[in-house]
């Protein structure tokens, strides 16, 4: 099926077609990998990046943070919940595209992705694997799949999982790419890092930073018809047991929708993990200071 997607710089005021709107100097050798901190969150803020990496000859992977335990809703599920989910979220995203060979499974219990940031854990020394943090798991996948892209959740004021998952991406995913612990499978550059957002808020640093209005905190958009929207909502109702959790963020949704338009936005921020030190406004301070106090 061949979806029709829009792509929007909204710091340059500009839209396109073409897919490096979002992903500078795509290619033709493309993995996309998202960050999903739970099993439905990468359906519901990056579904349209799904499929347009897709449409757009992409292998496309997805690394689901959290297990999933606390998503129970009903009492007598609390002891299958995991299991029932894993299943759940092959059925979801098989309706994009995804097969199951491209799902990685990290299992943290939920609420407790904090505690898993870094390599070592401190009160352990024998080295074992179990008794690792997340670093060396992200930065050995990361180079197998050979991640060129990178699409991560909003870690502001959202929820604490999908907090200590944007804390991996921009903290630990560009370490892939460096010449470090190299036992642990070749260095592999990721290109580019986006933020998607589930229901909340960007922060507000980047807008402050570009002077854009405050509202629009998001920088890149994507946007879809009809179509394709509903493709999403079909991956989404594969959640059965997530549907009352879900029914709030189904709402939000509906805000989605262009205004006269049979059109729906999706909102990313596009951003430097590795932001370098711009020396030169320094420079000229300095040297108008030493100017005004000769």
């Amino acid at each position: 099926m061949s979806y029709k997607f829009e792509f929007y710089d909204l710091d340059d005021k500009k839209k396109s077609n073409n897919i490096n709107f979002i992903f500078n100097d795509w290619d033709n050798n493309e993995n996309v990998v998202i960050f999903s901190p739970h099993d439905d969150d990468c359906v519901l803020g990056a579904g349209y990046a799904i499929l347009s990496s897709l449409q757009n000859n992409a292998k496309v992977y997805i690394i689901i943070f959290h297990d999933g335990s606390a998503g129970y809703s009903q009492p007598e599920l609390k002891g299958e919940i995991v299991e029932i989910r894993k299943k759940e979220t092959i059925n979801a995203l098989r309706v994009l595209g995804i097969d199951k060979e491209n799902i990685f499974r990290l299992d943290i219990p939920d609420f407790s992705g904090i505690y898993y940031l870094g390599w070592k854990f401190p009160w352990t020394s024998d080295g074992k694997e179990e008794n690792e943090g997340l670093f060396s798991k992200l930065v050995s996948l990361l180079r197998e799949i050979k991640a060129t892209r990178l699409i991560i959740p909003n870690g502001y004021l959202e929820h604490i999982d999908h907090t200590a998952t944007f804390l991996s991406g921009i903290f630990t995913s560009p370490q892939a790419g460096d010449a470090i612990i190299v036992d642990y499978g070749a260095p592999q550059k990721i290109k580019s890092f986006l933020q998607y957002s589930v229901w909340g808020e960007f922060s507000p640093e980047n807008a402050l930073i570009k002077k854009r209005n405050i509202s629009i905190r998001g920088n890149r958009a994507i946007v879809v018809n009809k179509e394709v929207e509903d493709t999403i909502i079909k991956s989404i109702m594969e959640f059965k047991t997530q549907q009352e959790i879900i029914s709030y963020i189904l709402g939000v949704r509906k805000g989605r929708k262009i205004t006269n338009e049979e059109n729906y936005v999706e909102i990313y921020l596009e951003m430097d993990p590795r932001p370098r030190v711009d020396y030169n406004p320094y420079k000229d301070l300095i040297l108008k200071i030493n100017k005004n106090n000769k």
